[in-house]
């Protein structure tokens, strides 16, 4: 239902953005560089381009997605710089970096990445200091462990399993780590290095914690179809970073909304194309600073023998036939 939601959205707006780009000189060149295909990178972008139909921005847009190859990744950043666009989006944490790697003169507006000061881009999130600014994906973590004590009582033991090659994953484990041992949790972490391992690591986890964490990692959110399967067969739940993962396959979260996301990043190209802002004088926004919404799996709860809460009464989805 919210997968349609945000593909609908992201057609409407491609289109009517589109539809409104003229041939006079005056109409932007926006590059969007994305470094794979999950809904919640998909519902960024699709805000971003709503912001411009919002605002009345004419611009045209190459939309370029590296299917998670991080060479395809770089040709793409090397497009952009050869055809001098006026400004590129770069959704997720490596397509940022990649960005970033490839010009220092092109203004680079980010969406759906954690944290731009640990991903190198930024001297600082309160005063960037280079050709980078944008809105983060930094998700409400300790809000999101103690959630889980709600579905899982008997919690005293939590796996993280997390992506060592995404600097926005080991940022996030490190963090849910931190707190979940100053509830007095037993920490085990698991770290992969491609999607192929991601089964074998929660199987690993699966076997030896009450529940497991997932930070909003590209590798993982791509592979949640399985870890849901090994979250039923285990009966181990899972509880991810955000609302997509939820659906393909996790019980619960409070999540940012990506679309809203990526509309926050729309607006801030509006201040640089527009309106002369520098992006190295232009603070990061913080996703936990915008809207949260709960989400609950009816479908995995059940599979799981899990009670919902009745607080998330109101939260909760089931897929559609």
């Amino acid at each position: 239902m919210k997968k349609m939601k945000y593909v609908l959205m992201f057609l409407l707006a491609a289109v009517l953005v589109f539809t409104a780009c003229g041939s006079d000189d005056d109409v932007f060149q926006i590059g969007i560089i994305q470094v794979m295909e999950h809904p919640a990178l998909e519902a960024a972008q699709a805000g971003f381009l709503a912001a411009f139909e919002h605002y009345g921005i004419e611009a045209e847009f190459d939309i370029q997605n590296a299917l998670g190859d991080r060479t395809v990744l770089s040709s793409i950043a090397d497009r952009f710089v050869s055809n001098n666009v006026d400004l590129v989006l770069a959704v997720a944490t490596p397509s940022v970096q990649t960005m970033f790697g490839a010009t220092d003169t092109i203004p680079i507006v980010g969406s759906a990445i954690t944290s731009y000061e640990a991903a190198g881009v930024v001297n600082s999130n309160a005063a960037p200091g280079t050709n980078v600014t944008g809105a983060s994906d930094m998700n409400p973590i300790e809000a999101q462990i103690e959630m889980i004590f709600e579905f899982v009582p008997h919690l005293q033991t939590l796996g993280i399993s997390y992506t060592s090659s995404e600097t926005n994953a080991v940022y996030q484990a490190e963090l849910a780590a931190a707190h979940a041992r100053s509830l007095g949790l037993e920490v085990v972490t698991s770290s992969i290095t491609a999607i192929a391992e991601v089964q074998q690591s929660i199987l690993s986890l699966a076997s030896r914690v009450d529940a497991i964490w997932l930070p909003t990692d590209n590798t993982h959110a791509d592979a949640m179809p399985i870890v849901g399967q090994v979250a039923i067969d285990s009966g181990v739940p899972v509880f991810p970073g955000e609302n997509q993962m939820v659906m393909g396959g996790g019980v619960a979260t409070l999540s940012i909304d990506y679309f809203e996301l990526g509309f926050q990043s729309g607006r801030m190209a509006r201040e640089i194309l527009i309106n002369g802002a520098n992006p190295a004088t232009m603070p990061i926004v913080f996703g936990k600073d915008l809207s949260l919404e709960y989400i609950v799996n009816g479908f995995m709860a059940q599979e799981m023998g899990l009670a919902i809460p009745a607080r998330f009464a109101d939260y909760v989805w089931f897929p559609e036939e």
